[in-house]
C-alpha cells in the first residue's frame, strides 16, 4: 500500500505511540505543538492508510508460563506451503513466521512452557520439512519500535 509522504510531525507521533500506545491525545498534543482534534486526525488519517496497523500490550512471557523461547528454521518445499501455512497460522505458540531465503524456507518464532511442548510442536513440524531448532538463552534487544525519522536507523557501524 502506497503511503502518502509522512510529514516530521507525523514521524514524531509515531516515535511517541510506539513508546507507549496509551499516551494521551492531550500530552502528545503538547509534545508536537497542534491542539488535539489535530493530532487525534493524524493518528485516524495514519490509520486509515495503514501505516499505524494496531496497538498491542506487551507481556512477560514467562508471567503467563511460557519459559522457553525458540527459532524454529524449517525447510518447507514450495508445493507445500499451501497446507503449511493455514497449519501454522493456526499454531498459538507460534508468535511469528517468517518465509526467509537461504538453507531454510521459514523462520518461525515460538514460545512454549517446556521443552516437551516444544519437541512435540517440532515433530509436528517435521512432516513439512527438514528442522533445525535454536533455543534462546537470553534476549539483548526486544521487539521494539521502528525508528520514524527517515535515515536515523543505524547498524552501530559508524
Amino acid at each position: 500500500m502506497k503511503h502518502e509522504k509522512l510529514d516530521t510531525v507525523d514521524r514524531i507521533i509515531l516515535d511517541i505511540l510506539q513508546e507507549n500506545a496509551k499516551t494521551p491525545l492531550k500530552e502528545i498534543a503538547n509534545k508536537v505543538y497542534l491542539s488535539t482534534p489535530a493530532v487525534s486526525a493524524r493518528i485516524e488519517k495514519m490509520e486509515r492508510e495503514g501505516v499505524i496497523t494496531g496497538y498491542h500490550a506487551q507481556i512477560d512471557p514467562s508471567a503467563l508460563g511460557y519459559h522457553i523461547k525458540a527459532l524454529i528454521n524449517l525447510e518447507v518445499p514450495p508445493e507445500d506451503k499451501k497446507d503449511f501455512y493455514p497449519f501454522v497460522k493456526e499454531c498459538g505458540n507460534v508468535i511469528e513466521c517468517n518465509c526467509v531465503t537461504g538453507d531454510y524456507s521459514m523462520v518461525l518464532e515460538v514460545l512454549f512452557p517446556s521443552t516437551v511442548e516444544l519437541d512435540q510442536f517440532i515433530g509436528e513440524l517435521q512432516r513439512f520439512g527438514r528442522t533445525k531448532t535454536l533455543i534462546v538463552f537470553s534476549t539483548s534487544v526486544e521487539h521494539r519500535g521502528i525508528p520514524a525519522e527517515e535515515g536515523t536507523m543505524q547498524y552501530g557501524g559508524g
